[in-house]
């Protein structure tokens, strides 16, 4: 866990990482389905259709030749139910050469069709919306595909509502009353694979890793993890990428890489996210954090 400088506050940032997919929306008990069609071909992987047909609300599909080379631009889709945040945002946005708009949603169902189509690289998601709430879209679009960020936008700076949502998958909470320069630098940090939290709402999730990481006898985990295993569960609780990593124990990436890899085969997780919730429950703090 990191403390970022943007403006004149200073933000909260935590590792995150990717796995596996799914395809129906869960709220509560309930499995809903989204049944929207459009007149353009879907396809699983946006980025090499060649279909070019309008969405319901006039996004259209990117077309990338095969030899274009990928470059760094982060593609953005807005879901708020007001048309005037995702025009404002849009605008904002469109301002930076790094960060590209690909589509906006309405509601929570729009919203899961959007992504499962464009599937973009960052997602900014208002909490309350008619249907079906952000929080629950988080929760599938985390569980379908966990490279896409989602970065909550919201009045709300409730911190049970805050908890709730980076526990359903979300990377960033952001409110509606942030700058832009904050919201740009949000979309960057998670889209590089870490978390961005509200400097007001830091103490809510210090508080809860602090509860969540007084039950964990050290003996259990030394019977499992090596020494070097615990130090590089650390590194990752701290936010830190592999590079980072690498360069603090003086090793290549792809050692921390195999470290890591067979720390998630000890532990029984299936990536970095994973393990960094494991780290933090069971109180591999960081020395900054756990002196806060």
């Amino acid at each position: 866990m990191h403390q970022k400088p943007i403006g004149d506050r200073h933000f909260t940032t935590i590792a995150m990482a990717p796995g596996t997919a799914k395809s129906t929306l869960d709220v509560g008990n309930q499995i809903i389905l989204a049944h929207k069609t459009d007149s353009g071909e879907m396809t699983d992987d946006p980025h090499t259709s060649t279909a070019q047909g309008p969405t319901p609300t006039g996004d259209v599909m990117p077309s990338i030749s095969p030899n274009q080379k990928s470059t760094t631009v982060i593609s953005v889709l807005l879901v708020d139910d007001h048309a005037l945040m995702r025009e404002g945002l849009r605008q904002l946005l469109e301002l930076e050469e790094d960060i590209h708009v690909i589509g906006e949603a309405v509601d929570g169902f729009d919203a899961l069709y959007k992504i499962r189509k464009l599937q973009p690289d960052v997602v900014l998601m208002d909490i309350r919306m008619p249907m079906v709430d952000g929080i629950a879209v988080t929760r599938q679009v985390t569980h379908e595909f966990p490279g896409i960020a989602v970065i909550m936008l919201t009045m709300s700076g409730d911190q049970q509502q805050m908890l709730q949502a980076m526990k359903n998958g979300a990377k960033g909470y952001l409110l509606k009353s942030a700058s832009s320069q904050e919201v740009m630098q949000a979309i960057r940090v998670v889209h590089e694979g870490g978390m961005l939290i509200e400097p007001e709402l830091t103490s809510a999730i210090v508080h809860e890793i602090r509860r969540l990481s007084g039950s964990a006898p050290a003996n259990q985990l030394n019977s499992v993890l090596s020494e070097k295993d615990i130090e590089i569960l650390r590194y990752v609780a701290a936010g830190m990428s592999n590079k980072e990593i690498a360069e603090k124990l003086a090793y290549s990436e792809k050692t921390v890489k195999n470290y890591l890899s067979l720390i998630f085969q000890k532990l029984g997780i299936r990536d970095r996210t994973q393990a960094a919730i494991f780290a933090l429950r069971h109180g591999l703090l960081p020395d900054d954090i756990s002196s806060a």
